[in-house]
């Protein structure tokens, strides 16, 4: 039977009306800022870690390009929760075996997350929440390891599952301990 997600996790945009588009999310929805730097910020209006995430293209990319449609405002990926880390992986064994394979795959924090593009380049992130609870990844986003890298951990999903199936338990692997920044451009948000 094949895995599906078990929620709608968030949507990224990028923009280069920032602070404008900021303020317009936290408006309408009635929405907090989890985290916020020049580069990117961090939208919940309820108790998920977040719902909504903002690229500040300004930054990252500088001027609009209209040649480059990664470079223009818009919608940058929509994510997908699943239930656990063993799900995610088996979901990316699963859909290896079809030909599909992931174009970055990276550890957040707040979550371990495995990358998509469809025919057309439109992108998703299959995640598992790397905390059981919505405060703990509150916390997490709050403190200072987040703080030095709000992007992540690049890693090997193979090299993750040989870890899992060798007895190491999926606590320790949803733990990010590594926190060596890697570039926004790297990544889904313009990779």
């Amino acid at each position: 039977m094949a895995i599906r997600p078990s929620s709608f996790a968030h949507i990224v945009y990028r923009t280069y009306r920032f602070q404008q588009m900021l303020d317009w999310y936290t408006k309408v929805f009635d929405a907090k800022v989890q985290y916020q730097s020049p580069v990117i910020a961090f939208v919940t209006y309820d108790d998920e870690h977040h719902r909504v995430a903002l690229l500040n293209m300004g930054i990252v990319i500088g001027e609009s390009d209209a040649r480059a449609p990664r470079g223009q405002p818009g919608m940058d990926h929509v994510a997908y929760g699943y239930r656990s880390l063993s799900e995610l992986l088996d979901k990316y064994l699963e859909l290896k075996a079809v030909g599909v394979l992931p174009y970055w795959c990276i550890h957040h924090g707040i979550t371990v997350s495995i990358y998509y593009a469809d025919p057309d380049g439109n992108q998703m992130e299959f995640q598992a929440d790397s905390y059981v609870s919505n405060d703990d990844a509150n916390a997490f986003m709050y403190g200072p390891n987040f703080e030095l890298n709000p992007i992540g951990v690049e890693f090997e999903p193979e090299e993750m599952l040989a870890r899992l199936r060798s007895g190491e338990g999926e606590a320790g692997l949803l733990l990010r301990t590594e926190q060596l920044p890697v570039s926004p451009i790297r990544g889904s948000m313009m990779g």
